[in-house]
């Protein structure tokens, strides 16, 4: 996909941004709210350049404790969701402690993380794994689960090993669902970082949103939440091209090319 045609698909969502950055600049201006309950886009803009240095700094933090969380959530979450969809003893040991774990608020043992790990890059790693892991081996769990039997049962006839058919059916058919799952995680991903960073830490975007909060700098407040989102986004479409890259068999990906040459 090309400039012009990203621009054809996300076109709609970017002018409505833009308008929206518009009404609030001339909204404030108007109304004369004071800067720190609602500051405009222009003076955020402003502040972020005077700091872009530190902020940029606390966000390479973030970015790697979000990375970092989020794969090791991948590397386990899809093997583990393989061993539950095959394994009767798997699906009624091991499912229920998952869905334990993720009842569980992770707010809530985010403090025994510091007391186990301290206040390093562990704490902050479980916890983004923690939150991405759920989406994603549900998700992944569904996929394996979702074989057309009656293709199973003709791929046996013709002698297909079970190796063959897991690659040859089983696991294409899974893909969106897992994918599906990646970018729940991805999404909640940023999240996670920015909550273990609030329980304690030093540095990294949740670091500075707290510091900024305290001095009531509300522009930098938002300016530090844009970029927290944008790491986010960054993240989320990282992993919807390789959705495209992997599955371009899928209706999913075939609609969106479609849409995108209309």
């Amino acid at each position: 996909m090309n400039l012009l045609q990203w621009l054809r698909t996300r076109g709609g969502a970017f002018l409505i941004f833009v308008l929206l950055f518009v009404v609030w600049e001339v909204a404030v201006r108007t109304t004369g709210i004071k800067e720190y309950l609602l500051p405009a886009p222009s003076k955020i803009w402003v502040e972020f350049w005077k700091r872009h240095q530190i902020v940029a700094g606390g966000a390479w933090v973030t970015t790697q404790e979000i990375l970092a969380g989020y794969a090791l959530a991948v590397v386990v979450s899809i093997p583990l969701a393989l061993a539950v969809a095959y394994s009767r003893f798997m699906e009624q040991a091991v499912y229920p402690v998952i869905v334990f774990l993720q009842i569980v608020p992770k707010i809530a043992i985010a403090p025994l993380f510091i007391i186990w790990f301290g206040f390093g890059f562990m704490p902050k790693l479980l916890l983004v794994f923690l939150l991405s892991f759920f989406p994603i081996v549900v998700s992944s769990i569904a996929g394996f689960k979702s074989a057309n039997a009656d293709i199973m049962d003709f791929a046996r006839t013709t002698g297909a090993s079970g190796l063959s058919m897991f690659l040859t059916i089983r696991l294409p058919q899974a893909l969106p669902h897992i994918f599906t799952g990646l970018k729940v995680g991805a999404a909640l991903a940023a999240t996670a970082a920015v909550v273990a960073e609030f329980v304690a830490s030093d540095r990294g975007l949740g670091y500075l949103l707290l510091q900024y909060n305290g001095q009531l700098d509300t522009p930098m407040v938002f300016a530090t939440i844009v970029i927290l989102s944008l790491i986010g986004l960054v993240v989320y479409y990282a992993v919807e091209i390789v959705e495209r890259l992997a599955i371009p068999w899928h209706v999913s990906q075939q609609a969106t090319a479609k849409d995108a040459t209309m």
